[in-house]
């Protein structure tokens, strides 16, 4: 597909946000290295498409942040988020940002083009915000994607990009699936609520909603948060700018931040079975499903 040079002005709410950055972010789950902060991946899009940026956590286990399974296991787990992230319809190219040397040079190894951040960063988004400046050029849309989301559908990220398109009134959109009874106490399992229009209320590592009785309802619908999300470039902008807030820092939560300030987040309801992989027993189901789905 061609590439575009993007608009030398952004565009306004009612263009469509046509200009979108996309990206991947991971961090120690590449390499050996604890601590190191997130990567970040950017797609380049047409004129009528958007742009997508994601992020992983620091600090997963070793097995993780080495290898990923399957029949080549000396993949790491950012390049197959990555390859899955390169088959979504609208984009067309993809950058890793990191402030990691040994994640650059492990993501230049499979071909990927990166940009290097800072270490002050405090979380994805921040992180996504300064690889977007770092660009030099005017965009609508910037998504995240977890890196740690090596199954993660190419149409989610297409669905959650077409859905902040679809909302002007939104500076944010994301994904949430159906939550397994077994993950409701977990706390590594985000988990969101929606109005009956589509927008996020909340977002808890505790069960919401919680009825009196204490016990997880197997018969309740409760939503699992995907590790995918897209901002409005603006407002990107503005983000780390505005003071941490209570609820975020007590869940440890960024897009609670962007709750609490006001500011309105579109949620897209998909059917998708894995996650993110944020212990070793992660590992083994994300074995298991690529097993299932022969997935190399």
């Amino acid at each position: 597909m061609a590439i575009c040079s993007p608009s030398s002005e952004s565009s306004s709410a009612t263009s469509g946000r046509a200009w979108v950055v996309h990206a991947l972010v991971v961090g120690a789950a590449v390499v050996a290295a604890v601590g190191a902060h997130a990567a970040v991946y950017f797609k380049w899009f047409r004129k009528d498409r958007s742009r997508v940026v994601g992020s992983s956590q620091p600090g997963l286990p070793p097995r993780v942040r080495g290898e990923t399974p399957g029949p080549d296991p000396r993949k790491p787990m950012i390049q197959r988020t990555w390859e899955r992230a390169k088959l979504a319809s609208t984009l067309d190219h993809v950058v890793v940002a990191t402030d990691s040397e040994k994640i650059a040079e492990c993501c230049r190894e499979f071909g990927a083009d990166v940009i290097m951040t800072s270490e002050s960063c405090k979380n994805g988004t921040e992180r996504c915000n300064e690889a977007l400046q770092k660009l030099g050029k005017n965009y609508d849309v910037v998504v995240n994607i977890q890196g740690d989301e090596p199954l993660i559908e190419p149409d989610i990220i297409d669905g959650v990009v077409r859905a902040l398109q679809g909302a002007p009134d939104a500076v944010f959109s994301t994904a949430v699936t159906s939550l397994k009874p077994e993950d409701g106490l977990d706390p590594n399992r985000v988990k969101c609520v929606v109005d009956n229009h589509g927008y996020a209320i909340y977002f808890s590592r505790g069960l919401i909603p919680f009825n009196k009785s204490g016990k997880v309802n197997p018969q309740f619908p409760y939503l699992l948060h995907l590790g995918i999300q897209s901002f409005d470039s603006k407002f990107l902008r503005i983000y780390p700018q505005l003071p941490p807030t209570p609820l975020q820092l007590e869940e440890d939560l960024e897009q609670l931040k962007v709750l609490e300030n006001g500011y309105k987040m579109k949620v897209i309801k998909v059917d998708h079975d894995a996650h993110g992989v944020d212990t070793p027993e992660d590992v083994e189901k994300i074995e298991a499903l690529m097993r299932e789905r022969n997935i190399s």
